[in-house]
Protein backbone atom coordinates (compact mmCIF):
# COMPACT_ATOMS: atom_id res chain seq x y z
CA UNK A 1 0.00 0.00 0.00
CA UNK A 2 1.34 3.41 -0.97
CA UNK A 3 1.41 6.30 1.47
CA UNK A 4 -1.05 9.06 0.75
CA UNK A 5 0.02 12.64 1.11
CA UNK A 6 -2.64 14.99 2.43
CA UNK A 7 -2.87 18.40 0.79
CA UNK A 8 -1.62 21.23 2.96
CA UNK A 9 -3.87 24.18 3.78
CA UNK A 10 -2.38 26.46 1.14
CA UNK A 11 -3.11 23.88 -1.59
CA UNK A 12 -6.79 23.95 -0.64
CA UNK A 13 -7.06 27.63 -1.61
CA UNK A 14 -8.59 28.13 -5.06
CA UNK A 15 -5.65 29.81 -6.77
CA UNK A 16 -7.83 30.73 -9.76
CA UNK A 17 -9.79 33.10 -7.48
CA UNK A 18 -7.14 34.08 -4.90
CA UNK A 19 -6.12 37.75 -4.97
CA UNK A 20 -3.38 39.91 -3.53
CA UNK A 21 -3.77 40.57 0.17
CA UNK A 22 -3.10 39.42 3.70
CA UNK A 23 -4.82 36.19 4.71
CA UNK A 24 -5.01 33.86 7.68
CA UNK A 25 -4.79 30.39 6.17
CA UNK A 26 -4.52 28.10 9.16
CA UNK A 27 -4.54 27.93 12.95
CA UNK A 28 -2.81 25.03 14.69
CA UNK A 29 -2.60 24.15 18.36
CA UNK A 30 0.89 23.42 19.66
CA UNK A 31 1.72 22.87 23.32
CA UNK A 32 -1.18 25.02 24.46
CA UNK A 33 -0.45 27.84 22.01
CA UNK A 34 -2.03 28.84 18.74
CA UNK A 35 0.18 28.93 15.67
CA UNK A 36 -1.24 31.21 13.01
CA UNK A 37 -0.17 30.80 9.38
CA UNK A 38 -0.51 33.91 7.26
CA UNK A 39 -0.43 34.23 3.47
CA UNK A 40 1.16 37.49 2.36
CA UNK A 41 0.07 37.49 -1.27
CA UNK A 42 1.98 40.11 -3.25
CA UNK A 43 0.84 38.89 -6.67
CA UNK A 44 -2.29 37.29 -8.06
CA UNK A 45 -1.50 33.59 -8.61
CA UNK A 46 -1.04 32.21 -12.13
CA UNK A 47 -1.10 35.68 -13.66
CA UNK A 48 2.38 35.51 -15.24
CA UNK A 49 3.43 38.38 -12.97
CA UNK A 50 5.85 36.82 -10.52
CA UNK A 51 8.27 38.37 -8.08
CA UNK A 52 11.89 38.42 -9.19
CA UNK A 53 14.20 36.12 -7.20
CA UNK A 54 16.52 38.93 -6.12
CA UNK A 55 13.51 40.92 -4.88
CA UNK A 56 12.09 37.92 -3.02
CA UNK A 57 15.45 37.31 -1.40
CA UNK A 58 15.76 40.92 -0.27
CA UNK A 59 12.19 41.10 1.04
CA UNK A 60 12.86 37.93 3.02
CA UNK A 61 15.94 39.51 4.62
CA UNK A 62 14.14 42.80 5.28
CA UNK A 63 10.89 41.53 6.75
CA UNK A 64 12.32 38.53 8.60
CA UNK A 65 14.78 40.89 10.30
CA UNK A 66 12.28 43.68 11.00
CA UNK A 67 9.57 41.38 12.32
CA UNK A 68 11.97 39.50 14.58
CA UNK A 69 13.41 42.80 15.85
CA UNK A 70 9.99 44.05 16.95
CA UNK A 71 8.33 43.66 20.32
CA UNK A 72 6.86 40.28 19.35
CA UNK A 73 10.01 38.96 17.68
CA UNK A 74 10.15 35.90 19.91
CA UNK A 75 6.74 34.80 18.62
CA UNK A 76 7.86 34.54 14.98
CA UNK A 77 8.29 30.91 13.97
CA UNK A 78 8.92 31.47 10.28
CA UNK A 79 8.94 34.07 7.55
CA UNK A 80 9.85 33.02 4.02
CA UNK A 81 8.93 33.00 0.35
CA UNK A 82 6.40 30.85 -1.43
CA UNK A 83 7.93 28.71 -4.14
CA UNK A 84 5.42 30.07 -6.67
CA UNK A 85 7.00 33.52 -6.29
CA UNK A 86 3.69 35.25 -5.56
CA UNK A 87 4.19 35.97 -1.87
CA UNK A 88 5.39 34.87 1.54
CA UNK A 89 4.31 32.71 4.46
CA UNK A 90 4.51 33.96 8.02
CA UNK A 91 3.94 31.76 11.07
CA UNK A 92 3.32 33.48 14.40
CA UNK A 93 2.57 32.15 17.87
CA UNK A 94 -0.51 33.55 19.64
CA UNK A 95 -0.77 36.57 17.34
CA UNK A 96 -4.24 36.88 15.84
CA UNK A 97 -5.10 38.46 12.49
CA UNK A 98 -5.45 42.11 13.53
CA UNK A 99 -2.31 42.10 15.66
CA UNK A 100 -0.37 40.27 12.92
CA UNK A 101 -1.43 42.79 10.30
CA UNK A 102 -0.33 45.69 12.52
CA UNK A 103 2.98 43.92 13.17
CA UNK A 104 3.52 43.47 9.43
CA UNK A 105 2.62 47.07 8.56
CA UNK A 106 4.98 48.33 11.26
CA UNK A 107 7.77 46.11 9.89
CA UNK A 108 7.20 47.50 6.39
CA UNK A 109 7.42 51.04 7.81
CA UNK A 110 10.70 50.17 9.52
CA UNK A 111 12.33 48.83 6.35
CA UNK A 112 11.37 51.89 4.28
CA UNK A 113 14.30 53.74 5.88
CA UNK A 114 16.87 50.93 5.65
CA UNK A 115 19.89 51.74 3.48
CA UNK A 116 21.82 48.52 4.07
CA UNK A 117 20.23 45.11 3.63
CA UNK A 118 20.52 43.02 6.82
CA UNK A 119 22.44 39.76 6.54
CA UNK A 120 23.58 40.31 2.98
CA UNK A 121 27.32 39.80 3.20
CA UNK A 122 29.10 36.72 1.90
CA UNK A 123 29.67 35.60 5.50
CA UNK A 124 25.97 35.97 6.41
CA UNK A 125 24.12 34.82 3.29
CA UNK A 126 24.31 31.75 1.06
CA UNK A 127 23.54 33.76 -2.08
CA UNK A 128 24.72 37.23 -1.14
CA UNK A 129 25.07 38.46 -4.74
CA UNK A 130 21.38 38.00 -5.59
CA UNK A 131 19.65 40.93 -3.91
CA UNK A 132 17.84 44.08 -4.99
CA UNK A 133 17.19 46.32 -2.02
CA UNK A 134 15.56 49.20 -3.91
CA UNK A 135 13.20 46.98 -5.91
CA UNK A 136 12.30 45.12 -2.72
CA UNK A 137 11.42 48.38 -0.98
CA UNK A 138 9.24 49.36 -3.95
CA UNK A 139 7.42 45.99 -3.79
CA UNK A 140 6.85 46.44 -0.07
CA UNK A 141 5.45 49.93 -0.66
CA UNK A 142 2.99 48.56 -3.25
CA UNK A 143 2.02 45.67 -1.00
CA UNK A 144 1.40 48.01 1.93
CA UNK A 145 -1.04 50.01 -0.22
CA UNK A 146 -2.89 46.79 -1.06
CA UNK A 147 -3.34 45.63 2.54
CA UNK A 148 -4.02 48.95 4.28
Amino acid sequence: MKNKIKPIASFLIDHTKHKQGFYLTKIDELFGHKVYTYDLRFRKPNNNDYLDNAVIHSIEHLLASAIRSGENGGLVLYFGPMGCRTGFDMLLVDIDYEKAKKLLLKAIDVVEDIDTLPGASEKECGNYKEHDLEAAKQELKKYKEIIE
